[in-house]
């Protein structure tokens, strides 16, 4: 009566997982409500005059109140001249809407304070577009940038920028369009210009002075990212957790990334000609990219007890008397795929982590992605992918397979030394050894193509884990988005059964204990991959039938042979 109080034992387990699973999907749908039932209207100071309110949203740590960085000492020639108080001047949000985002520009500091990815749902099935950027009163994640230095205009107090309209639209037939900020003083008039292109998620900001002084007009241009520690909800399955934090290229690392946490501890500073700062979360960044052909101070800092700044500040610019000049950078807030990062800036394509099997995951995610553009549907990509990856496996599996089914046949000899040596074990171990010799088996045999295919395995959850391309797609049936795990817990049973199948065609292993936990595998394995995606476990389900059907012929033609 072992089996049946093994098969109860391993029935309990199964339950308590399951029930385990439901309690963390009930976690985090209330998780979920509860966000989307805080207020996320975007805050706007239009009620109140804008001379007189410090940054929104309003941190009352007195340390953290100007959140606008200082001029770096390598490129400052002069401090900063005191300004008069400012004038009653009332601010407002102006909105963008192009073909793939709808932006909130507040006219206060020209700062981008709301970025919803009109081609990215929120949820499944549900028309809502993603939003990644807002200012609540729950959430703050927002864009920052302006000018500083002897003639900047952002000081504690943000200038607050005039606009001919309040909306404005990329329509059919434009491939651009270009939003005009103005400020003018006694020394100069300033233009803040975003720029929207059609198909891209990359913004294009430039400061356009007319010096109108007999001096010259200096400042230096800067941009940061301010977000709180809120962490989105995330359903990409066990194992590894997305990352959430700021990223940074340096001279002496291409791709270096510090957490919230680490910023608690300590401030990170860099400087390089040009260069990038990212803010990161699960499938999505935003990132300041300044002009590559200027030297850049980074700054990545905590401000305030749940604010977090990441920004750069560009060296200073000399405009002469009397002419105009121009200072830019670029804003990219979208979705973290590989081609478009290529092509904005070097290095800000490793944002895409794909772990420590980098080397494996990279060729996976652009052969997935060349399938893909074949088949038209991402869980027919990832089974072709594992044809094609059983195909480059397949001749030291088919080394493997032929010594398990060896092993299998002479079982009965092993058996049979067992009862002639059992009690005399350097004896029985000659035996076997000179019966291995003989029948050409080698025990260690049958590991190599587990062994073989581990970091595969381990390369592809990473694949599929930060492929924003997978996000929200189907395959067929009841599985509406591979992300994210199986809703009915119908592939990791199939993945389980296919397992089991694996034992039956493997030798039995000697040792009593040993066989048990063998026979256990299957079930920890099922419960196990219910929490993985199913994209995940459809490449392993495949995977498996496939090792089985070539186990299985190799098996019979051994058999067969002998």
């Amino acid at each position: 009566m072992n089996w049946l109080r093994n098969s109860l034992i391993g029935g309990i387990v199964v339950v308590l997982f399951l029930l385990f699973i439901r309690w963390g999907e009930f976690q985090e749908k209330q998780h979920a409500q509860s966000a989307v039932n805080t207020d996320q209207t975007t805050i706007s100071s239009s009620s109140t005059p804008a001379a007189q309110i410090p940054e929104l949203p309003q941190v009352t740590t007195p340390a953290a109140i100007n959140e606008i960085p200082t001029v770096p000492e390598e490129s400052s020639e002069s401090d900063v001249p005191a300004q008069s108080p400012p004038k009653r001047v009332y601010s407002q949000l102006i909105t963008v809407v192009t073909d793939n985002v709808e932006v909130v520009i507040d006219t206060e500091g020209g700062d981008i304070v709301k970025v919803a990815l009109l081609d990215y749902d929120a949820k499944l099935n549900e028309p809502d577009p993603f939003i990644l950027l807002n200012r609540t009163n729950s959430h703050t994640y927002i864009a920052q940038s302006g000018l500083i230095g002897a003639n900047g205009i952002d000081g504690k107090q943000r200038p607050v920028y005039k606009v001919d309209a309040t909306a404005f639209e990329l329509r059919e037939g434009e491939d651009s369009l270009s939003i005009d900020l103005k400020f003018n003083n006694a020394d100069a008039n300033i233009i803040k210009r975003y720029t929207f292109n059609r198909g891209t998620h990359l913004i294009d900001l430039e400061y356009l002075v007319t010096n109108k002084s007999d001096a010259n007009w200096k400042a230096n241009l800067f941009g940061q990212i301010k977000r709180d520690s809120y962490e989105p909800p995330s359903d990409s399955g066990i194992g590894v957790k997305p990352f959430l934090g700021g990223a940074i290229t340096t001279p002496e690392k291409n791709y270096h990334k510090i957490s919230f946490d680490d910023l608690d501890d300590e401030s990170l500073k860099s400087e390089s000609k040009g260069g990038w700062v990212a803010m990161i979360q699960h499938y999505f960044i935003s990132a300041w990219i300044p002009d590559a052909d200027k030297k850049n101070f980074y700054n990545l800092r905590k401000s305030g007890e749940d604010f977090y700044l990441l920004g750069f500040t560009s060296e200073s610019t000399t405009i002469a008397p009397h002419t105009t000049g121009n200072l830019k950078a670029a804003f990219y807030v979208g979705p973290k795929k590989i081609r478009n990062l290529e092509q904005i800036s070097p290095y800000l394509y490793l944002t895409i982590d794909f772990g420590w099997l980098w080397m494996i995951a990279k060729p996976l995610y652009f052969a997935l992605n060349y399938i893909y553009d074949f088949v038209g549907n991402w869980g027919i990509a990832i089974i072709l992918l594992t044809f094609c990856i059983k195909l480059l496996f397949l001749y030291p599996s088919a080394m493997s397979y032929r010594s398990m089914a060896k092993m299998r046949k002479v079982q009965p000899l092993m058996q049979d030394l067992k009862e002639r040596y059992g009690d005399d074990r350097q004896k029985m171990s000659a035996e076997t050894m000179k019966l291995y010799k003989k029948e050409g088996v080698n025990p260690l045999g049958g590991c190599l193509p587990v062994l073989l295919q581990m970091p595969v395995f381990i390369a592809l959850y990473w694949t599929l884990m930060e492929s924003v391309e997978l996000r929200h797609s189907p395959f067929f049936f009841w599985i509406h988005d591979l992300s994210v795990r199986d809703p009915f817990y119908i592939l990791p049973p199939i993945m389980g059964a296919t397992m089991w199948i694996q034992q039956k065609l493997n030798p039995t292993p000697p040792d009593p204990m040993q066989a048990k936990i063998m026979q256990m595998m299957p079930i920890f394995f099922t419960a196990l991959f219910m929490m993985f995606p199913a994209g995940l476990v459809l490449y392993w389900v495949v995977n498996n039938s496939l090792s089985i059907t070539q186990q299985y012929l190799i098996t019979r033609q051994i058999e067969k042979a002998g």
